[in-house]
């Protein structure tokens, strides 16, 4: 590892201590203990770190739909804001909130092992999609998911649901709705798996591009915590992230376009990639399946982008 101990263990200032930050959510609190856990872990010297919490835009606006308030940098724009001015030394941020483009000065320095990407579909009554009745309500804050459910039985109406994974459980019991979609990830990192009543096989529902995923971003010439997040990065998380990725980037997605992108490796050590593109009422859809080599993952996914473009013609994304 690059730099000495002492370098690892003290910074600029003397100060010992890792400054974390993150969004104040349940789950974004769960997500930047395991990160404070895993430095502790890698580095036994290092002072136990601090966990910042800091409010986004996307955090205090629940009542609107991301797309009509700006999409999801609204959920990592503060964050970043501290962390260029040195309020923080590292952003922990779930890696489907996380623009293709970053603001410069700033990198995703470190990807955590992903979680289960799938998604989950939770109901009151049921165990499936299929159990429920004709004009039953789902709520969904995504329109990635919105389009799939739609494109498999339009006679459901989706209504936007936002909030956080206990808040979102509240409105389902309080009949507010009839059904809800949820991260498997997330679920489990607050461990409440079990109030999945499906875990939807990618097949059904292509999940958002990076979801699972943690990323660490600092500032790109920060050598010490570039020496701190290296024992926690996962090469094979990275890999797959990246093409997923390259493939929104292509896209020039937001969330006002229903993407999904899931990159897997398989047993033969090459890539593999699905993605699709979608209108939001699921009314068109095309998809991409694609393998290519691991170590060039940014072309598989640009390819990818590139294909779905192709296939969905001008004014499609528009």
């Amino acid at each position: 590892m690059a730099g000495s101990q002492a370098g690892i263990n003290q910074g600029k200032h003397g100060e010992n201590a890792v400054r974390i930050g993150t969004r104040g959510s349940p789950l974004a609190l769960a997500q930047a203990e395991m990160v404070k856990a895993a430095l502790g872990a890698a580095h036994p010297g290092l002072p136990v770190p601090e966990i910042v919490v800091i409010k986004t835009t996307g955090d205090r606006i629940q009542d609107r739909a991301l797309a009509e308030i700006g999409g999801k940098g609204l959920f990592t724009k503060e964050i970043e804001e501290s962390l260029l001015a040195g309020g923080i030394d590292v952003a922990v941020h779930s890696m489907k909130d996380v623009p293709t483009h970053l603001p410069d000065g700033l990198a995703i320095a470190c990807l955590l092992e992903r979680e289960d990407p799938r998604d989950v579909l939770i109901l009151r009554q049921g165990k499936t999609l299929d159990d429920l009745p004709p004009g039953a309500v789902i709520g969904s804050a995504s329109l990635r998911r919105q389009a799939q459910i739609l494109a498999r039985r339009p006679d459901l109406k989706v209504v936007t649901l936002r909030g956080n994974v206990g808040t979102r459980l509240a409105k389902l019991a309080a009949g507010e709705v009839d059904a809800t979609l949820l991260a498997l990830a997330g679920l489990k990192r607050l461990g409440r798996a079990e109030v999945a009543s499906a875990v939807l096989a990618v097949t059904e529902m292509l999940p958002a591009v990076a979801q699972g995923a943690i990323g660490l971003e600092i500032r790109a010439a920060d050598r010490r915590m570039q020496d701190l997040l290296r024992p926690l990065h996962h090469a094979a998380t990275a890999t797959t992230v990246a093409a997923e990725r390259a493939c929104l980037a292509e896209l020039e997605g937001s969330c006002r376009t229903p993407i999904a992108a899931h990159a897997t490796l398989g047993p033969d050590g090459r890539l593999q990639l699905h993605a699709l593109i979608a209108k939001p009422d699921g009314s068109a859809m095309h998809r991409d399946a694609r393998n290519g080599p691991a170590d060039e993952p940014e072309a598989l996914g640009r390819a990818a982008g590139r294909a779905l473009k192709s296939l969905a013609g001008p004014g499609f994304l528009a």
